[in-house]
C-alpha cells in the first residue's frame, strides 16, 4: 500500500451541522475508502470519539451547542490523531487559534474534495512517519514517549519533573520486576550525591503517585516492596 494511501478500516468522524456538507464528505470519503461517520453537534462529537474511536477528525467550528475550538482543544487532550478544520470563519485569529489548540490543519468553506482528500492523505503521511520512528512504552493506561519525555495517564497529558520521568521510566522499562532502590538511586542520581538508605526516593515515588494513580493513598501502579524497592504493576496482575 501506498504510503498515505487510505488503509482497510481508517475512520474519519465529520463533526459538521449542515447535514448537506455532512452527508458530502461521508458519501465522498466512503468512496475514497474510509469508514466515515458523520455528526452534528459538539455533544454528538465527544460522544463519537469515545464510540467510534476515528483515526482522524474532519471538525467544523460553528456548531449549534459547543464552539468548535473548544472541542479542538478537548479532542487534542485525549488523543494525537489527525484533526484538519473545515469551517467558514477564515479570519487569521481562528486559524491561529485553531492551529494553537491542536489541529494539524485547517481548510475554509467553500472548499474542493480534492483539496481536502489531498490534505487527509498529507495528515496521514506525517502520522505513519511519526509513528515509524518514535518509540513509545505503553503499560496499562500509562503512555510514554521517551524522545519527547511526555507521558500520558489515561489519555490526558501528566506534568513531570525530570526525576519523575526518570523514575517512571526506570520502573515501567522493568514492569513487574522489583527494582531495588539502590538501583533507582543510581538512575536518578548518577553524581551519588543521594543513598539508597535516604527518603528522597521515597518522597519522589510519592509525587508520582499523586500525578499517575487513580487513589494515591491505595496505588495499584506502584508497588512498594519494603525495604527492596518498587515494581509497576499492570492491572490484572497480582499485588
Amino acid at each position: 500500500m501506498i504510503e498515505g494511501e487510505p488503509r482497510e478500516g481508517m475512520k474519519i468522524l465529520v463533526v459538521e451541522d449542515d447535514q448537506d456538507i455532512q452527508k458530502v464528505l461521508v458519501d465522498q470519503l466512503a468512496l475514497d475508502g474510509y469508514e466515515a461517520k458523520g455528526v452534528s453537534t459538539g455533544k454528538e462529537a465527544m460522544e463519537a470519539f469515545d464510540s467510534f474511536k476515528p483515526d482522524l477528525v474532519i471538525l467544523d467550528l460553528t456548531l449549534p451547542d459547543i464552539d468548535g475550538l473548544i472541542i479542538c482543544q478537548h479532542l487534542r487532550k485525549l488523543s494525537d490523531i489527525p484533526i484538519i478544520i473545515l469551517s467558514a470563519r477564515e479570519s487569521l485569529a481562528d486559524k491561529i487559534r485553531g492551529l494553537d489548540l491542536g489541529a494539524d490543519d485547517y481548510m475554509t468553506k467553500p472548499f474542493e474534495f480534492l483539496e481536502l482528500a489531498a490534505r487527509i492523505k498529507a495528515c496521514i503521511r506525517r502520522r505513519d512517519k511519526t509513528t515509524r520512528t518514535e518509540q513509545v512504552i505503553k503499560a496499562g493506561d500509562i503512555t510514554i514517549y521517551p524522545e519527547q519525555r511526555t507521558v500520558t495517564a489515561r489519555g490526558e497529558h501528566v506534568n513531570l519533573t525530570r526525576k519523575e520521568f526518570e523514575l517512571l521510566l526506570t520502573l515501567v522499562e522493568n514492569c513487574n520486576k522489583v527494582v531495588k532502590r539502590e538501583e533507582l538511586c543510581n538512575r536518578l542520581w548518577k553524581d551519588k550525591e543521594v543513598y539508597p538508605w535516604s527518603r528522597a526516593i521515597d518522597v519522589h515515588i510519592r509525587r508520582l503517585r499523586q500525578k499517575i494513580e487513580d487513589n494515591p493513598s491505595s496505588p495499584r501502579l506502584i508497588i512498594t516492596h519494603s525495604g527492596v524497592g518498587y515494581r509497576f504493576r499492570l492491572d490484572g496482575e497480582e499485588p
